[in-house]
């Protein structure tokens, strides 16, 4: 059965619509909570993977409108081949609950499973089973990501899954046990509540999973320049084990903000998804899911969700030729740096100084200088960021 029935509830009046029209939201209503997580636990059980948690999170809150669970044969399907849902949305990663044969001969003939986070015995959420299928691994990590080269995150991850899809909709009865950044943890439907309350029709959001430096400030205020708000939204599931991790990242933000943004423009909040770095199908999945929470317009510089040298630069930009009509505009920025002659943040598309003028530092050699206490130059990083870096970082 295709997961992309539309339910939930319609958008703020004036608000870009969600993704397939309406606002996904799957948590039992309040007064049906106990009694259900009493039934849950009578319920076979199955342990979610923190990435799988995410993207229930993700399912139950609105932010994958308008998948319902987790996809069966027919989305899954479709979005491997077509980029698109069964019923012709586009939509360009699979959202998938990935099963081991044993588990699924326990789950025979069970018409619902309670799914709990590994090492938990707490319900999570009441899946409805309707579908168990085989899939092909390295099918999937060629169409998504382009390769099957295991040093590629996104096709580690698909190669460590159990054998067998399962696909059903979901019935969340409580929120993960999130410990961190609780108070920058915002729902579509509140982020479009802010919004509206803040009179922002034009919004604006930057993904990222790493510290801002000056060419992604340069590129953001570009872009706040023709809008009413920037939403700075960084990941907050997993990523790559040597990408800077999360509460670092967050400090550096915080500090930006507080020094060199206008407090009234500019929202920070997390985006709890998981890097799956998928490159240009990724960039699509990533704009999708910022419709969802309201933005208008979304902002794509150099190698957008890329890793090592997987994909072009400027693939993430041109996958959006694919789809005119998304509900979101995509703001396509080329690469930044400071300008030596310039004396300032420039773009290839401005600066007409050959790049002996300029000051650009490789992702290596900037790990390499905090490992060793030494701060980036001011032209490349905020002295308050090269700080806490260093800090975070010093070995």
């Amino acid at each position: 059965m295709a997961l992309s029935i539309l339910a939930g509830v319609a958008p703020l009046a004036g608000a870009v619509p969600p993704h397939g029209g309406k606002l996904i939201n799957r948590f039992v209503d309040p007064i049906e909570t106990a009694s259900e997580i009493k039934r849950a636990k009578d319920l076979a059980t199955l342990s979610l993977s923190p990435r799988e948690i995410s993207d229930l999170d993700l399912i139950a809150e609105g932010v994958l409108s308008p998948l319902l669970g987790f996809m069966g044969w027919a989305d899954y399907q479709s979005v491997l081949t077509n980029m698109r849902l069964s019923n012709g949305l586009p939509w360009t990663l699979p959202v998938t609950l990935s099963i081991t044969k044993e588990e699924a001969a326990s789950l025979d003939k069970k018409k619902e499973v309670t799914l709990v986070a590994t090492n938990s015995a707490e319900p999570l959420a009441i899946l409805t089973v309707e579908e168990i299928f085989p899939f092909n691994k390295d099918e999937e990590a060629k169409q998504i990501y382009g390769t099957n080269d295991i040093s590629h995150p996104g096709v580690a991850y698909t190669q460590s899954l159990g054998d067998l899809y399962l696909g059903g909709t979901i019935r969340m009865l409580r929120r993960p046990n999130h410990q961190t950044f609780l108070a920058n943890r915002k729902t579509p439907l509140e982020m479009r509540a802010l919004f509206t309350e803040k009179g922002w029709k034009k919004v604006v959001a930057f993904q990222t999973r790493n510290p801002i430096h000056r060419a992604h400030e340069y590129i953001q205020k570009c872009a706040l320049e023709m809008m009413d708000g920037l939403l700075i939204h960084p990941i907050g599931g997993e990523t790559k084990g040597d990408d800077i991790p999360a509460d670092v990242r967050m400090r550096c933000y915080e500090v930006l903000l507080e020094n060199y943004y206008p407090k009234d423009r500019v929202m920070l909040s997390i985006f709890p998804a998981a890097m799956r770095y998928a490159g240009p199908k990724e960039a699509i999945f990533h704009a999708i899911c910022r419709k969802n929470y309201g933005a208008t317009h979304f902002i794509v510089g150099r190698d957008h969700a890329g890793v090592g040298s997987f994909y072009g630069p400027f693939d993430a930009q041109q996958i959006f030729s694919k789809f005119p009509n998304l509900g979101i505009e995509p703001i396509f920025f080329n690469n930044a740096f400071y300008c030596k002659v310039c004396l300032g943040m420039v773009s290839e598309k401005i600066c007409p100084h050959n790049a002996t003028h300029h000051i650009a530092l490789s992702g290596t050699r900037v790990r390499e200088m905090l490992r060793s206490g030494e701060c980036p130059p001011p032209e490349f990083t905020r002295p308050e960021v090269a700080a806490i870096l260093v800090a975070a970082m010093r070995v």
